[in-house]
């Protein structure tokens, strides 16, 4: 399809400018009308009047960061942008604002490009009669499958308004539970970069200069003490080999890249994070809140069960946690209970499993299920802090240790001279 650049005139007058798909120049028009712009010129790309494609370039320019960007079906942005606009539509909704004007409100306060261009489309699309998910479709990269299957939910239902404020719920809890784990990790992974780091310099600057100093004054080896000649002894087989240990580096990062893309290498890892010593428990709980989370939520959003279990293994984010999901699916679609597959995964703990199985026989089963989730994000929470307080102390005295052995090593050599010099004084 045809490309048109345009000059337009927005409901403020203030001159905008960019490019959009159509059929031919009226058709592109329209579509300019429809997103209540006025156009001043409109010229396809590549044919035409060349001044105008000129013109509109030079205004497009002299507007940047201030025209939305066309956002097409492989546009993304971050989740706390989706996040904040839900929070924002649910509100005005629940307000009693409809959905159109809601949608229109936002795409002209909505200060990232992109977001603002999906917006301003989504409401272009609901004013000429689709469905809101229908339009939520079209940006897969920005709206998940549990996002649209939610909303339409809600449309069906009559009840958008509260699915909304759900899904507002649902991203905020996923997103703080998502930074606590971050800040978890992060810790002790820029502690061994700082501890990697200074052991490299002190090997590669500080060690050798050391070692000549030793020639100087003491001439012999021999002399040396055996914690000071491993120390030299690995410094230079550091410096001799420093090329290949950065290739070495490489190609195990590549392997592992590799290794982690195959089906059977990416449950070995997911497998491995759920065991990791004071890291899988954390892993574990994370899987157990995510999982609960979803499924509560898009059950009691009205969801059908099998739907929903297929919109959460795909949301899982650990392939154990997934096939786990893809076997409760498999039960419940022969209307067995879900507690089966549950145990025999070895992922959820006895009190889970019981709390499910109490929810299936009470008919409670998504508000059991939500219950499970706030549990376990407090559970998360608890142990992050705890990971943290144990990491810190363990952390630091291995950074003690790695640069205590080399100083002591160093300077060992260093108290022999002084005292023999006292000696011979």
């Amino acid at each position: 399809m045809p490309k048109f650049l345009y000059i337009a005139l927005d409901q403020n007058g203030q001159e905008v400018t960019g490019e959009l798909d159509a059929a031919n120049e009226a058709e592109a028009v329209n579509l300019l009308r429809q997103s209540q712009l006025y156009p001043t010129q409109v010229a396809q790309e590549g044919r035409g009047d060349a001044a105008v494609k000129k013109a509109a370039k030079t205004t497009a320019a002299k507007s940047k960061g201030k025209t939305a960007v066309k956002a097409g079906a492989n546009a993304k942005v971050k989740p706390k942008t989706l996040m904040i606009f839900t929070r924002q539509l649910a509100t005005l909704i629940d307000s009693g604002l409809p959905l159109l004007r809601g949608l229109t409100v936002l795409s002209r306060q909505e200060p990232n490009p992109v977001m603002k261009s999906t917006v301003s489309t989504i409401a272009d699309n609901v004013q000429t009669g689709s469905t809101f998910s229908e339009t939520l479709s079209q940006y897969p990269k920005i709206f998940n499958k549990l996002y649209i299957n939610m909303v339409k939910a809600g449309e069906l239902g009559g009840v958008l308004e509260i699915v909304l404020n759900r899904l507002a719920e649902y991203q905020e809890k996923a997103q703080k539970l998502k930074n606590k784990v971050v800040a978890a990790m992060v810790y002790p992974i820029i502690v061994m970069f700082i501890a990697l780091a200074i052991m490299v310099f002190l090997m590669l600057v500080i060690v050798p200069r050391f070692e000549k100093i030793f020639e100087d004054m003491l001439g012999d080896k021999n002399k040396l003490p055996e914690l000071t000649k491993w120390v030299i002894g690995f410094s230079r087989w550091m410096g001799d080999n420093v090329l290949w240990l950065g290739l070495g580096i490489v190609v195990v990062v590549v392997v592992w890249k590799m290794f982690a893309s195959t089906p059977g290498g990416r449950r070995s890892i997911d497998s491995m994070k759920l065991k990791l010593p004071l890291f899988g428990d954390v892993q574990r709980k994370t899987a157990i809140s995510r999982f609960t989370r979803t499924l509560g939520t898009l059950v009691t959003s009205g969801v059908p069960i099998l739907q929903a279990l297929n919109i959460t293994r795909e949301t899982a984010g650990n392939t154990v946690v997934s096939e786990a999901i893809t076997k409760v699916h498999d039960a419940v679609k022969e209307g067995e209970s879900m507690v089966g597959p549950l145990e025999a995964s070895n992922v959820f703990p006895p009190m889970v499993i019981s709390m499910v199985d109490v929810g299936e026989e009470t008919g409670q089963l998504p508000e059991m299920l939500l219950k499970i989730a706030d549990v376990y994000e407090d559970e998360v929470d608890n142990s992050v802090s705890a990971l943290t307080s144990m990491l810190e102390p363990l952390m630091i005295v291995l950074l003690a240790l790695v640069v205590g052995v080399i100083v002591m090593a160093l300077f060992l050599p260093l108290i022999e001279v002084i005292k023999g010099l006292s000696a011979g004084g």
